[in-house]
């Protein structure tokens, strides 16, 4: 058994399901102001964060990478929590699909009627481009 004051929980959840859950010793994320590093006995906090990846070092001193279309987290003193509309763990990231969705959402901004769509289009797109850079960085390190 870890010594629970070194390591946290730390949960990533999706509108579909739970992506991760299981202890860390830190965490980093997209915050809105740039890179955010989380450790144990972090002080709470509640804040946006943007499209990119969430590297989890877990408690066996292992690395989890899991890609977020933004989101918010939440720190709490028995652990941190990130829910995000969508959450892909970064094994199960697939480059074709990830450039195919992005091909479709450039076309959505080509063909975008209204501010509206453009807005849509474009985040769509800022999504897809964060997927892609997360994907090669995960593929980079392993």
């Amino acid at each position: 058994m870890t010594d629970s004051s070194h390591t946290m929980r730390v949960d990533v959840v999706s509108a579909e399901e739970s992506i991760f859950s299981g202890q860390a010793r830190f965490v980093a994320l997209p915050g809105e102001a740039g890179e955010l590093g989380i450790y144990p006995r972090h002080t709470p906090l509640i804040t946006r964060i943007r499209p990119g990846s969430v590297r989890i070092e877990t408690a066996d001193g292992g690395e989890e990478f899991v890609f977020v279309a933004g989101g918010v987290l939440e720190v709490q003193p028995d652990g941190v929590t990130v829910l995000s509309d969508t959450a892909v763990r970064g094994k199960d990231l697939d480059e074709e699909k990830a450039n195919e969705a992005r091909r479709a959402a450039e076309e959505a901004v080509k063909n975008a009627k209204s501010e509206i769509d453009l807005a849509k289009a474009q985040s769509e797109l800022a999504v897809m481009a964060a997927q892609l850079a997360a994907l090669r960085k995960y593929r980079q390190k392993h």
